[in-house]
């Protein structure tokens, strides 16, 4: 199973605690070593200069370092699986997770800007502190789905296996160039769900230029003035804040339990964002995912009922339906049947 949060179904039983015994033993060790004997000698025996050349370029690339891309993605799990969060306002599910980052000399490429194959590793690290923040509670509660019986089958019979997310895809537009060791940020948000999939969508914005008004739990960083109409009391906006994207990506992820497929809707349903909805609830109706109804005129300002969240979840799915349809072209492959240019080594 692809993507970042593919490896849920090991981390606990298998990885948690082998990382920590690990840096028990490490821990003992370092305990008994002579750190100013061996930090006089870096610093002053022969060879110096090139070992402190060394560590500084170390220090500037350690995120395209053998393990690094590990490291951080393990650490987005450990931030938001062992550190509880606080139960959310339901408007949390269409609020952006905030990461950020710089970009090293080794993802570089020859024309001196980001190379366009590292933003997809960034994303993983962003959409990892996104789902483990915002679904963390559905994690533990499906990942014991025979305690629980939040997954069943067709026949109502209790789906077991263990949990996990599949990345199904990724599609990502570039705007503008990142410079070597200039400083960005990722905003990632959930953007809509259908009946199997999630999707999730992450801008690349400039590093400092953009605040938002608040935040849902403590405050992490700092945040801007709120500005509302004065005459119809609806916020808006100070300025475009497109014009701070660098890039966009959309992503789409799949729950699993076991082999089976798990709607979107139970995952965020268990993590107690979403309200009470008449009729058939979230998985009801032709499309599985809830009927149809009118949803009339809304209040931006009202309460976060089940009209507000659909209104939501069907005008992010404008733009993903659009990218789920181009899983089609799978189809267009024809295995070379009327020829190939050529097949080239170094690939």
């Amino acid at each position: 199973m692809g993507g970042s949060t593919g490896t849920l179904g090991l981390f606990f039983p298998v990885f948690l605690p082998t990382g920590i015994a690990a840096a028990a033993y490490a821990g003992h060790r370092a305990y008994h070593v002579d750190w100013k004997f061996w930090i006089t000698h870096f610093l002053t025996a022969p060879g110096r200069t090139s070992r402190i050349l060394l560590v500084f370029f170390l220090v500037l690339n350690w995120k395209s370092l053998p393990l690094a891309w590990t490291v951080r993605i393990f650490h987005s799990f450990l931030y938001h699986l062992v550190r509880r969060r606080k139960a959310l306002p339901k408007q949390a599910l269409f609020h952006y997770s905030i990461t950020t980052s710089r970009n090293s000399l080794l993802d570089t490429d020859y024309n001196m800007h980001k190379s366009n194959s590292t933003y997809f590793a960034d994303l993983d690290v962003s959409r990892s502190h996104l789902t483990t923040h915002l679904l963390g509670p559905a994690m533990f509660l499906i990942g014991d789905n025979a305690k629980n019986k939040l997954v069943l089958d067709k026949e109502g019979n209790v789906v077991k296996g263990g949990f996990g997310m599949g990345l199904g895809a990724v599609f990502c537009s570039f705007r503008k160039e990142i410079a070597p060791l200039q400083g960005y940020e990722m905003w990632s948000r959930i953007l809509s769900w259908d009946r199997k999939w999630l999707y999730i969508i992450t801008h690349y914005v400039v590093k400092g230029k953009v605040r938002p008004t608040k935040y849902d739990s403590t405050k992490t960083g700092p945040t801007r003035p709120r500005m509302v109409d004065a005459e119809t009391s609806k916020p808006v906006s100070q300025e475009d804040w497109s014009k701070y994207v660098i890039a966009t990506a959309i992503s789409k992820y799949v729950f699993k339990v076991g082999r089976f497929t798990v709607h979107p809707a139970i995952a965020i349903e268990a993590s107690g964002l979403l309200p009470e909805r008449p009729g058939d609830g979230w998985r009801g109706g032709e499309t599985g995912t809830g009927t149809p109804e009118e949803l009339g005129e809304l209040d931006e300002e009202g309460e976060w009922d089940w009209r507000r969240v659909e209104f939501e979840r069907r005008r992010g799915m404008e733009y993903a339906e659009h990218f789920a349809a181009l899983d089609g072209t799978n189809n267009l492959f024809n295995g070379g049947q009327d020829g190939a240019i050529g097949k080239f080594p170094l690939g």
